[in-house]
């Protein structure tokens, strides 16, 4: 078998050597042809730019944001942003405008749609493992390639703000709501000392009135805080409630607050909170004392939030995610509202304890000390839902920018194309005549034998 063999493969070399014009005149003409074609085909240029979305990896979990762009987009949702982001940049809401600037001179009917442009003047990838997303447009001039490049980044970054700006704003939609309210309460508080002062002639108390005020100034400031948080706590209730209803899906009926762990973690919050004011009267903030109650505080709110998380995903597992996150959000405000309720009665009733043991003052210093409690108290729950506002708005501006250019679209040489590929087409055109040549070689060879 293996002399035969190599027989055949020796009458085939007699043969190539004996029409080697033939055979060489076979792969010239296929080389040459290829290199004409490649001269005749419409060049294309690519750009390349990189960019990063938030975050460290390629796969960790959807941004509600994102989520929600991708269900109005059509497209589904999936585990990672990374390539949630590249589905939209695939979208017709972002490809549409390009399609009608690049192919304005052609009608309407005749312009690629989104799908079909995509595939073939888009190759947008994430480099595995990382949250790196590149994209390379294909144009017919240097400059048209760029301009598709900077384009995809531009509409889906101004569609993705537009969609934050609709889907985003309802909690600060209702925390403005709330500074309405305490705005008038802070100012009607107000408006009541001044008429105090002005009606008892009393504009300040005496030096002893002062440092009883001073002895409960630390429990007016965890009133205060614990006001502020319970405002926009409402006001997260009431955002995530909205969405829920935005939904329209069947929702899970429980109250997080009867989960026996979310109660043992509420009182042992309410204790901290009760023993940290206490502390925070014999000591600064930089004691160690302090310090460490603040800590255990931090570990205890951070236990609660994964409590509640853990009992909505018990329960929760069969509905999607956006609601998913939608019912989080909701039981985190019924906890932290619950936590607020409980810690402020117990705050108001060890001051109440306090106050019972301080000197006696006329009625008209206590009546005096109310009411400039009061007013400071709600001047400082408006002042700190303003601030607490302007956080959540910087904090959704800083979401909103869930990608980052890494580089610039660049502009390729005019002298290098990226497609059509002369030395690639030479190279194909040349094995093309080698196979043909083959083929002829082993006709010729049987012809003659036969």
């Amino acid at each position: 078998m293996e002399k035969e063999e190599s027989i055949d493969l020796a009458k085939l070399w007699r043969i190539i050597v004996a029409r080697k014009k033939v055979v060489g005149g076979i792969i010239i003409g296929c080389t040459v042809l290829a290199i004409l074609i490649s001269l005749v085909l419409p060049k294309q240029w690519q750009s390349t730019a990189t960019v990063q979305t938030r975050g460290s990896t390629g796969n960790m979990e959807v941004t509600t944001g994102a989520a929600e762009m991708m269900a109005a987009a059509g497209l589904g949702e999936k585990a990672s942003p990374t390539q949630n982001y590249i589905a939209l940049m695939q979208s017709r809401s972002v490809l549409q405008p390009i399609i009608d600037e690049v192919f304005d001179d052609k009608e309407e009917d005749e312009r690629p749609d989104a799908e079909t442009f995509a595939k073939k003047y888009l190759d947008i990838k994430n480099t595995k493992s990382t949250n790196l997303i590149e994209i390379k447009a294909k144009g017919r001039t240097p400059e048209e390639a760029q301009q598709i490049a900077q384009e995809v980044i531009d509409n889906f970054l101004d569609m993705q703000t537009q969609k934050n700006e609709q889907t985003q704003s309802l909690l600060i939609k209702f925390l403005n709501e709330r500074i309405a309210q305490t705005k008038q309460e802070a100012e009607d508080a107000s408006q009541k000392f001044a008429d105090y002062q002005k009606e008892h002639k009393m504009y300040s108390p005496d030096e002893q009135a002062k440092k009883t005020v001073g002895k409960l100034d630390k429990f007016d400031e965890a009133i205060k805080d614990i006001k502020v948080g319970r405002a926009e706590n409402q006001a997260r209730l009431a955002a995530a409630q909205s969405k829920l209803g935005e939904i329209k899906s069947s929702s899970i009926a429980y109250n997080i607050n009867d989960n026996g762990n979310v109660q043992k973690i509420r009182s042992s919050i309410v204790d901290e909170e009760v023993n940290l004011v206490g502390l925070r009267q014999k000591y600064t903030e930089n004691h160690p004392a302090v310090i460490a109650s603040k800590e255990r505080l931090a570990k205890l709110r951070q236990s609660l939030t994964q409590e509640v998380d853990a009992a909505v995903d018990s329960d929760a597992t069969s509905i999607n995610p956006t609601q998913s996150e939608a019912l989080k959000d909701e039981a985190q405000a019924e906890a932290a509202l619950a936590v607020a309720d409980a810690t402020e009665a117990a705050v108001n009733e060890r001051r109440a304890e306090v106050e019972d043991h301080l000197s006696d003052f006329p009625q008209e210093v206590i009546e005096y000390m109310q009411l400039q409690r009061d007013a400071d108290i709600k001047n400082e729950i408006y002042v700190g839902l303003v601030k607490q506002c302007e956080n959540d708005k910087l904090k959704e501006a800083m979401e909103a920018m869930d990608i980052q250019i890494i580089d610039e679209p660049n502009l390729p040489y005019e002298n290098h194309p990226s497609f059509p590929k002369k030395g690639l087409f030479t190279l194909v055109g040349m094995l093309v005549g080698m196979m043909i040549s083959l083929l002829y070689v082993v006709w010729y060879g049987r012809r003659i034998s036969g």
